[in-house]
């Protein structure tokens, strides 16, 4: 049997940002990943937005670790040099009774710690974007663009050079809670089995992650959540540019709307939509334009229909289902399971990229047993 301090099922964003602190701190770390390489799901299949924290519930999780993990993340970027804009966006009221709901963003933000927004009206907002049409706005300065492989090749990179390995084609099979840790069976690449004993497990797997709680051999099968997927569809717009910042509509259920947001090399792009789905199909729709163009032009009505094509998929692994509120992140430490070394990640979703430092401090506090900062 192979022998390794610390196991992270999952090399996404949080997985390497947990990998990368582990490392950093010492420890032998050993990633383990089905897939051909790093972050091929939902760290790859996102807006690479860095998120400013204006959405969530003061108290959550999400609210917590996404400006602490925006802090972060803009310092790690900078000091590396790593690609990123902080170019802000615009939330924008398309007709006059979404404006109390601007007002509720920007007081929910002030309580959570992330900043004052200034609410402008539509000849402020024209001002700032003159293709934009809206009744009034909120400026959220904070708000910025990342290339999120960038930021995972850094973070492996960091990882890996203080000792962490990777290992791709590695299917985590199942697992068995021990005395001294953990024994998990794997399949690799070409049908292999090998077994591993881990003195600490984080499980980071993603869409993965409660399918694999619920193999664990010797965990309480009440503690793994039910959970629902959600697909969102984006497109592209060919063309010169029109806007400097992201332009947002205000909220929907499941999401946060057809956005903009820009990349960047300064193009623009779509999405995402919300569709609930059963299994995991990153298949674009085409059907969606015609929706997609009339939520577009409800803010750009000068929007080229024939410039929109279909881009990409992306999922997020949701804790709540369709028509019910949106649910936090769930992070279950040993203080929360009982049992030592292990760490359970379920529902990581939006703001996960922009809290995956903050979250890789926090798993790492915990397996301290030090207070959480």
């Amino acid at each position: 049997m192979e022998q390794v301090d610390c196991t992270i099922i999952g090399a996404g964003v949080v997985g390497l940002a947990i990998a990368r602190r582990m490392a950093l701190q010492g420890r032998e770390v050993l990633i383990l990943d089905r897939a051909s390489t790093f972050g091929t799901e939902t760290s790859a299949r996102n807006s690479e937005v860095i998120h400013a924290g204006l959405y969530y519930d003061p108290n959550s999780h999400k609210a917590r670790l996404c400006i602490r993990g925006r802090d972060l993340l803009y310092a790690y970027l900078r000091e590396r040099d790593l690609p990123h804009r902080q170019c802000g966006k615009l939330i924008v009221a398309t007709t006059r009774d979404q404006i109390p709901m601007l007002e509720t963003i920007a007081a929910r933000a002030l309580g959570c710690g992330a900043g004052a927004l200034t609410l402008i009206d539509r000849t402020e907002a024209l001002t700032l974007e003159p293709a934009l049409e809206c009744h009034a706005a909120l400026l959220s300065p904070m708000t910025g663009i990342l290339d999120s492989h960038a930021y995972m090749q850094s973070l492996l990179a960091d990882a890996e050079s203080h000792g962490a390995m990777l290992a791709c084609y590695t299917m985590v099979t199942g697992g068995l809670i021990t005395g001294s840790g953990f024994v998990l069976e794997t399949l690799g690449p070409g049908g292999e089995t090998l077994t591993l004993h881990t003195r600490t497990l984080i499980n980071a797997a993603g869409h993965g992650a409660a399918p694999f709680a619920a193999r664990l051999q010797g965990y309480d099968p009440a503690l793994v959540p039910q959970t629902w997927m959600a697909r969102g569809q984006y497109f592209t717009c060919t063309g010169r540019n029109r806007f400097s910042r992201l332009i947002y509509p205000v909220p929907e259920p499941g999401g946060l709307g057809i956005h903009l947001t820009l990349d960047l090399q300064g193009s623009m792009r779509f999405g995402p939509d919300v569709a609930w789905i059963e299994t995991l199909d990153y298949t674009p729709d085409p059907s969606r334009l015609t929706h997609f163009a009339d939520e577009i032009s409800r803010y750009w009505p000068a929007l080229p229909i024939e410039s929109l094509s279909p881009s990409f998929c992306g999922i997020r692994p949701k804790l709540s289902p369709a028509g019910a509120p949106a649910a936090d992140f769930r992070i279950d430490t040993p203080s929360i399971h009982g049992v030592p070394g292990l760490v359970q990640l379920y529902g990581i979703e939006s703001p996960g990229l922009t809290a995956s430092l903050a979250l890789a401090e926090m798993v790492c506090q915990s397996l301290r047993g030090d207070p959480p900062s």
